[in-house]
């Protein structure tokens, strides 16, 4: 792990930066994203504004860090669909999991994840290929499962796998980044979760759960 200038960071300056990470995220959770100046993470992790700059050249450099750090862990998503099993009482279950670990995903990340949307809607490349980082992993191993259920002939073979999986992962994603929204209209979260699992369910499979 390198400073701005090139250095080798030993582990008290690791830590320090992490620490400045952790407590941009924090502010990231209450201030908008554009409010949130240099000095005041460097206030609240203790430390000054040019320690701040010896690790990261502004707010939105120290953001896009914090944003590859959660999408690292957004890829591990795929584990929740790769090599499980789509039938009977099982393909329920892969999708209730699945369900349960996108929008348990989306609330912890809720805050940065915003940001990654904002800058993706306002057309910054970086952010976006962050967003398309976290959906892509989930999005394949979905398609995988829909063209392997094709080939034994329990998917529909007009249907096509690609296309299928995308329109899921993006139902998936707008509803878990909607949450609170969701709520404002009546329906609770413990109604939310198997709705959308039956969707997927139907989704992948073309059939309702066996249960």
């Amino acid at each position: 792990m390198r400073t701005v200038d090139g250095r080798v960071a030993g582990r008290r300056g690791q830590a320090t930066r992490q620490k400045l990470l952790d407590c941009l995220s924090d502010m990231l959770s209450s201030s908008p994203y554009r409010d949130v100046k240099v000095i005041d993470v460097a206030r609240k992790a203790g430390t000054s504004p040019a320690t701040f700059y010896q690790y990261f050249p502004d707010v939105e450099g120290a953001v896009l860090e914090i944003a590859e750090q959660m999408a690292s862990r957004g890829a591990g998503l795929a584990g929740l669909v790769e090599g499980r099993s789509w039938a009977g009482k099982a393909g329920w279950q892969t999708a209730q999991e699945l369900v349960d670990g996108f929008l348990d995903f989306w609330r912890k990340n809720d805050a940065i994840l915003r940001v990654v949307d904002l800058g993706a809607a306002e057309g910054d490349k970086r952010f976006n290929k962050i967003r398309l980082k976290i959906l892509n992993s989930v999005n394949s191993s979905l398609a995988d499962a829909v063209a392997e259920l094709q080939s034994k002939g329990r998917v529909d073979k007009d249907v096509n796998p690609a296309a299928i999986a995308g329109a899921l992962v993006a139902m998936l994603a707008a509803v878990a980044s909607h949450q609170k929204g969701v709520s404002s209209w009546g329906v609770k979260q413990a109604e939310l979760k198997p709705n959308l699992a039956l969707l997927v369910h139907l989704g992948v499979t073309g059939k309702k759960p066996a249960k």
